[in-house]
């Protein structure tokens, strides 16, 4: 591919549709593809100045890191992007023993020959903030830090209980770590300030609070890929960050623009999430026309799967034949969360996932439908591999629940131009559901 100013590994599945979705609104095309594609795939692309490898490792262990992130970095080290970007979730959830963020540095820092990484997390248009290294994130217009927030210091795998990001990473990695504070993004002589901060320095976490910090932030992130530090570790905030900096240079023309799909009269959503976002909007779309239908998570992931998951698509036909939109889920927030039994059963997280997606292949290839979600960012990754979707690209962007685009689904068979949005727990408005099904 000529011209590929940006490479990237989503460490889920909705996190790489938001990097998607930002670089796209910065005038960057970009494809997300599921799986490491063939050539006659990549050629289909080749307009594209961004690529994207759609991944796991949020919800996998550093043993399967060491097995499969080394190949997908080579593979996108081998595109020759003048970026790669590892991207985590704005909420920088992890543990030493699942989604380890140190691992996946230690893993890329060695692929790449790369003596520090540049870490940025804060992203004001997700209202994530990192202030002298500590992250801040909203939740229902009030903003907390994450070891206080009321849904990530609860997260049901990973919770937040230190919001402190070096001394949270200091827990995955004995990597040498430093900080480049928001005193130094003040300074006038700040490029020294961050050649300083990356001498003996394995991984340099820059703050950021506002899109005035973003932006020099990018500029100095840039500097650094322009000097072979083109391995990079965050949330989308580092695209926002350099696409300010390309702007400025005339390498993107920092802006798009994309034509409303219109609506669809039938929608059908999955979703395994547990977060009490995406309860309310569960809520708020059963009181605008969408019939529900509650599975149990249990019966999902057990040895009789086969018959919960034939009850549910039965289900979600007959609603569908009726002319109705439907959302088949397994929680309405934290209080009906299972994780402490589902986490009993080696693998069932991931099985889950996978029922979620043989779920709604069926209901998209019997009632041909156009347009569907999957909810929650650990589901999305596992349920999506069910559709045999090849690769995805922008259908149309979300400004008002930012990081969710509605995407369009490339591959063979039924599955092919279908609309589809990925949508994170923390991620959208209360009319989320019904925002897709309008397509606007």
């Amino acid at each position: 591919m000529q011209n590929l100013l940006l490479s990237y590994y989503g460490d889920d599945l909705t996190g790489s549709t938001d990097v998607m979705e930002a670089l796209e609104l910065g005038g960057l095309p970009t494809v997300l593809f599921m799986r490491q594609p063939d050539l006659p795939l990549v050629a289909r692309f080749s307009h594209c100045r961004a690529v994207g490898l759609a991944g796991t490792s949020r919800s996998e262990t550093p043993q399967w890191m060491d097995e499969n992130l080394a190949p997908a970095f080579e593979w996108l080290r081998g595109l020759g992007a003048a970026v790669c970007h590892y991207k985590i979730c704005s909420t920088f959830d992890s543990s030493p023993t699942i989604g380890s963020i140190g691992r996946a540095i230690e893993i890329g820092r060695g692929v790449f020959g790369q003596k520090a990484v540049p870490v940025v997390v804060g992203a004001p248009q997700l209202k994530r903030y990192t202030a002298f290294g500590n992250l801040f994130a909203a939740f229902r217009g009030d903003y907390f830090r994450i070891d206080r927030h009321p849904v990530m210091s609860r997260h049901p795998v990973t919770p937040m209980n230190e919001a402190d990001l070096l001394l949270h990473l200091s827990r995955q990695t004995g990597l040498a770590s430093g900080l480049v504070d928001l005193a130094a993004l003040q300074a006038d002589d700040l490029p020294q300030r961050v050649d300083q901060a990356l001498q003996n320095r394995a991984i340099v976490l820059f703050d950021v609070e506002s899109r005035q910090t973003q932006k020099r932030v990018g500029e100095q992130v840039w500097r650094m890929c322009e000097k072979e530090h083109g391995f990079v570790v965050g949330s989308s905030g580092i695209e926002y960050a350099l696409l300010a900096e390309w702007a400025d240079k005339g390498i993107a023309t920092g802006h798009a623009s994309f034509t409303s799909p219109g609506p669809v009269d039938r929608l059908a959503v999955v979703s395994g999430s547990v977060s009490p976002t995406t309860e309310k909007q569960i809520r708020f779309a059963l009181a605008h026309g969408f019939d529900g239908i509650q599975m149990d998570a249990m019966q999902l992931v057990s040895e009789g799967a086969g018959e919960a998951i034939e009850r549910a698509v039965a289900s979600g036909l007959a609603s569908l034949a009726a002319g109705r939109s439907v959302i088949l889920y397994t929680a309405l927030g934290p209080q009906a969360d299972r994780s402490a039994e589902i986490d009993h059963i080696e693998g069932a997280r991931n099985r889950l996932g996978r029922a979620l997606g043989t779920i709604l292949r069926r209901l998209v290839a019997t009632e041909k439908l156009k347009r569907a979600v999957i909810a929650g960012g650990d589901t999305s990754s596992h349920a999506l591999g069910q559709l045999s979707i090849d690769a995805l690209t922008v259908r149309m962007p979300l400004p008002q629940s930012p990081g969710s685009p509605l995407c369009l689904a490339h591959g063979g068979g039924e599955i092919d131009g279908l609309e589809i949005a990925l949508k994170g727990g923390q991620v959208g408005t209360d009319a989320y559901f019904e925002t897709i099904r309008l397509g606007s």
